[in-house]
């Protein structure tokens, strides 16, 4: 299952980038992003989880300060002046999504990876701060009056909504991603702790 796991989350991440880099409005990257972050890099995190790649040995990769990382990374590039830097430029763009992969990665396997009650206990909080943060984000896109990115309103369709979109596939599916796995995550520690007493 492991392997399934990686290959798949593996094979997702070109596709995201694809469509990143292609000109498909907020909605685009929102999905790119999401398909990163709240599908690919769950998947990479439960693939390498255990072996020699997983991050989750480190000290350092715990999963409270993973979660503050990636609210930084994803809040980062959603501000107006680097969403506009990464819209104008593929490498930009590429960094911005391998950024959003990396945190991505850190956070699942430091949530995932923990055998001790602490550490998971630890991993759901930051998997439900996770999906906080990314309900307050998309809710400021989708019900901003205004288009927030300038670099959309010159494009064909409808700047506004195209931005609601986006920010409806951010709630959906960033929020719901992370609030699944916080939840499972919740049901085996207390599960484990009923088998204890």
């Amino acid at each position: 299952m492991r392997r399934a796991a990686l290959v798949a989350g593996g094979a997702i991440v070109p596709l995201a980038w694809a469509l990143a880099l292609a000109p498909s409005g907020m909605t685009g990257h929102m999905a790119a992003h999401m398909a990163v972050v709240a599908v690919a890099a769950p998947l990479i995190a439960i693939g390498i989880a255990g072996g020699p790649h997983d991050p989750a040995h480190a000290r350092w990769v715990q999963p409270l300060p993973m979660s503050v990382v990636e609210l930084l990374v994803v809040w980062g590039w959603h501000l107006p002046a680097l969403r506009t830097l990464a819209d104008g430029s593929a490498a930009v763009a590429l960094l911005e999504q391998a950024m959003f992969l990396v945190a991505g990665v850190l956070l699942w396997s430091a949530c995932l990876g923990g055998a001790q009650g602490d550490r998971r206990a630890a991993g759901v909080i930051a998997l439900l701060l996770t999906s906080m943060h990314m309900t307050l984000l998309g809710a400021l896109i989708a019900l901003a009056p205004r288009p927030l990115f300038a670099v959309h309103l010159h494009g064909g369709g409808n700047a506004l909504a195209d931005q609601q979109i986006g920010g409806v596939v951010m709630l959906l599916v960033g929020a719901g991603s992370y609030l699944t796995g916080g939840l499972t995550m919740l049901g085996g520690l207390l599960r484990t702790e009923r088998g204890k007493a």
